[in-house]
């Protein structure tokens, strides 16, 4: 891999490239390129010239060195649509959503496990496996399924029972687990060295960050090399928000964007807000403070692999993190759907993100706003699943198979 290596956040040290999401002082490692090199050879006119109509259309700026190694089924380049009747309703300048449940398996996974199932298929792993609240699951079953590999994904149990059935679909060996996303997580870290498992969990693997930025290229294209005032963008673990602050880094080191970056809003739901808290109490959370009641969607992540990279970002941005009630995240929905946009809980939290941050003259009549629809309403919906057993531990994974 000689046209990049990797870079801790932390402490900055550089290491050759390989499939390792952590550095020995726990920063995360973020791979980095030469872009003086690559800018030799690709630019704008190049890019526009360019039919390839997925991420991959950015192929120089990312860890796939031979195209031909590439497990793609078709993700990225989505749409990015322009609100009128919002932007009239809440007098702005402009108003974007970037439809990302227009991706294969529905959401924007679809963009990280492209990159990361390319990079495993490359080094001959072939058993990969996530923890998951949904949508990573369902998007690493399909480009598992699509690269020959045998993958594991482990949800929680009240996982929403479609997104279930669609791992299933995909030939994934599938389990619920009794607890969170973390919970999980320590079942395939108990069992990855007996069972031969590559956990491609956030952070865990440089491929998913990777992937996720092309959607901060797309909006630079999108809007005509122009950066937006803000985007809103609902965050889980928060790889995609290190994703795009890394993309418009690199777009500006390769002198296709000039100028600030855009103020990055990161919004979660109330009772699961680990960004929110960190922001205002300048503190990283040491223990679980869940509320019982929140939504089993992809903002439920209690312990966020690197909060302090994703407070920095915002910081340097001058951003923001929010919470939204699941009252104010369903109107939202209920307003997106009137407009033709099915979006999915997390999506439609960026539009009540947007209202709060209207309501407290956060963004001026001036500025260009992007919000982020992650996925799409019909993964949600109420539907009665098929019986499974719920598991506690490793030892009882065991006993199923």
């Amino acid at each position: 891999m000689d046209k990049c290596w990797l870079r801790c956040s932390k402490c900055f040290q550089k290491i050759d490239f390989d499939l390792i999401g952590r550095c020995i002082c726990k920063g995360t490692l973020l791979v980095e390129y030469d872009l003086e090199k690559i800018n030799l050879l690709f630019n704008k006119q190049i890019l526009k010239k360019r039919s390839i109509a997925s991420l991959w259309r950015y192929h120089e700026i990312l860890p796939i060195r031979n195209f031909d190694s590439i497990v793609t089924l078709g993700e990225g380049w989505t749409p990015l649509v322009r609100l009128h009747s919002l932007e009239k309703k809440l007098s702005l300048k402009q108003i974007w959503i970037k439809r990302e449940e227009q991706n294969p398996t529905g959401s924007f996974k679809a963009r990280g496990f492209s990159v990361a199932v390319s990079l495993l298929s490359v080094r001959g792993i072939k058993k990969v496996t996530v923890p998951s609240n949904g949508n990573a699951a369902s998007a690493l079953s399909a480009y598992a399924g699509r690269a020959g590999m045998q993958a594991y994904v482990f949800l929680p149990q009240d996982c929403p029972p479609q997104i279930i059935e669609e791992c299933k679909h995909y030939g994934a060996f599938t389990f619920l687990v009794d607890g969170m996303i973390h919970d999980a997580g320590k079942i395939i870290e108990e069992g990855k060295t007996e069972q031969g498992w590559f956990n491609a969990g956030t952070l865990q693997e440089p491929g998913r960050v990777e992937g996720k930025k092309t959607m901060g290229f797309e909006i630079a294209e999108q809007l005509n090399w122009k950066l937006p005032d803000v985007i809103v963008y609902p965050t889980g673990g928060g790889s995609g928000i290190i994703g795009i602050w890394k993309a418009f880094h690199e777009l500006k080191a390769l002198g296709f964007i000039r100028g600030c970056l855009p103020r990055l809003i990161s919004v979660q739901e109330e009772g699961c807000q680990p960004i929110v808290d960190a922001m205002e109490n300048a503190s990283l959370p040491t223990k679980l403070s869940l509320h019982s009641a929140t939504n089993p969607t992809g903002l439920r992540v209690p312990f966020p692999p690197d909060l302090d990279l994703v407070v920095s970002i915002l910081k340097e941005t001058n951003g923001a993190a929010i919470a939204v009630s699941k009252e104010e995240i369903r109107s939202a929905q209920q307003t997106l759907g009137s407009l033709g946009i099915s979006s999915s809980p997390e999506g439609a939290a960026t539009f009540a993100g947007l209202l709060r941050l209207h309501d407290k003259k956060a963004i001026t009549e001036k500025e260009t706003v992007v919000l982020f629809n992650t996925s799409h309403a019909l993964k949600y919906m109420p539907w009665k699943p098929s019986d499974m057993a719920v598991i506690r531990n490793y030892s009882e994974f065991k006993s199923l198979i």
